[in-house]
């Protein structure tokens, strides 16, 4: 049998149950069976499925498998699975599929929630329990520039409980937590209600900030007037989106429980805020000076 004609979870079974790198066919068969990606993976030796799993969502350049290897040192170190959902833009093409979550039919209209691109991080979780390598516990989940932008939709938009922490680091801009603008500037007119812009504020989401992403004419920065709205660079636009967010639950009465965590010293890097957020999650706090000033320099989408 072709590995194409296997499931999901008995391809995963079949190609995840040994240490080292690899990239698994995926087909979601349920509303995206003619839209496949890839999951580039690494399992570290000594991984056991009761172990943490990391779900990485790339940028623009579509590099899942070079986001993946951001993470094999600390996945050497604490014995986690790294898997990074990729998706080609030769299918997945442009911001509509990936950063802004195929929402919208070539109609115009808005799909149902669950047929978005940001449903599919959980249905991979769902699958890597199914095929054992996992044991089923929530996962985390971190993205960096465009895959920010997709993390923090997703949470916008999906369940939380297949999460038990959540980073986006440095996204281009941001869908604002209130129904009063359209998605993708907010979260209106798709389907969402105040149930989803409420369990958005009350969930303990960080955003982390490189505080030299100040670029203000670099290509991939969004630069139609929603996004300058919210400010010149990333940076700014980070803490326009806390903010937002603050306001909107003050507003309303809820809690608020996101942090925003600036990083010194970094620009628009996806290995070094890679590198700070497996620092965070599982060393207990940010990277030292050395290495942060280590760290510093660097550029990678």
């Amino acid at each position: 049998m072709k590995p194409a004609d296997l499931s999901n979870a008995d391809r995963i079974a079949l190609e995840l149950g040994h240490a080292g790198r690899n990239a698994i066919l995926y087909i979601d068969e349920d509303r995206n069976a003619d839209r496949p990606f890839t999951l580039h993976t690494y399992r570290p030796y000594g991984y056991t499925p009761d172990r943490p799993v990391v779900i990485v969502q790339h940028g623009v350049l579509r590099n899942g498998d070079e986001y993946r290897d951001f993470w094999v040192e600390a996945a050497d170190r604490h014995k986690v699975l790294i898997v990074a959902p990729t998706f080609s833009n030769d299918i997945w093409p442009g911001v509509e599929s990936y950063n802004n979550g195929r929402v919208y039919t070539p109609a115009g209209n808005p799909r149902h929630v669950d047929g978005w691109t940001y449903a599919l991080p959980a249905r991979v979780l769902a699958d890597l329990h199914a095929a054992g390598i996992t044991d089923g516990q929530p996962a985390y989940l971190f993205g960096h520039s465009a895959g920010g932008q997709f993390v923090h939709r997703l949470m916008s938009s999906q369940p939380h409980t297949p999460f038990r922490a959540v980073t986006a680091g440095n996204p281009g801009w941001y869908s604002l937590p209130t129904l009063e603008l359209p998605f993708p500037e907010g979260l209106g007119g798709v389907g969402l209600d105040d149930g989803h812009v409420e369990r958005l504020l009350a969930y303990p989401m960080t955003l982390l900030a490189g505080d030299q992403d100040i670029a203000t004419n670099e290509p991939h920065l969004p630069s139609d007037p929603p996004a300058l709205r919210q400010g010149p660079h990333r940076y700014a636009r980070a803490h326009y989106y806390f903010e937002a967010g603050r306001a909107e639950a003050a507003r309303r009465g809820v809690p608020f429980n996101w942090t925003l965590q600036s990083v010194p010293g970094i620009g628009h890097d996806g290995r070094a805020m890679s590198v700070v957020c497996a620092s965070l999650w599982f060393d207990g706090g940010m990277p030292d000076a050395d290495t942060l000033t280590r760290l510093a320099g660097q550029r990678v989408a």
